[in-house]
């Protein structure tokens, strides 16, 4: 399952990050800092999801 979690965490990951990007540009955070935090929120949101989806995944595979 960790296989597929860290397949999984590079499509999740930075679909997160860049949303988490685009909504900090969106609400006028136009600086370096505020865009970093986000990205990083979003990278960091995308491990836990990641396994969560996979778990889902091989749950219902079996």
């Amino acid at each position: 399952m960790f296989r597929l979690a860290s397949m999984l965490y590079s499509i999740i990951g930075s679909s997160l990050a860049g949303s988490f990007v685009i909504a900090a540009l969106a609400t006028g955070h136009d600086t370096l800092v505020p865009i970093l935090i986000a990205a990083a929120v979003g990278a960091v949101l995308g491990i836990p999801a990641s396994w969560v989806v996979a778990r889902a995944i091989t749950q219902n595979i079996r």
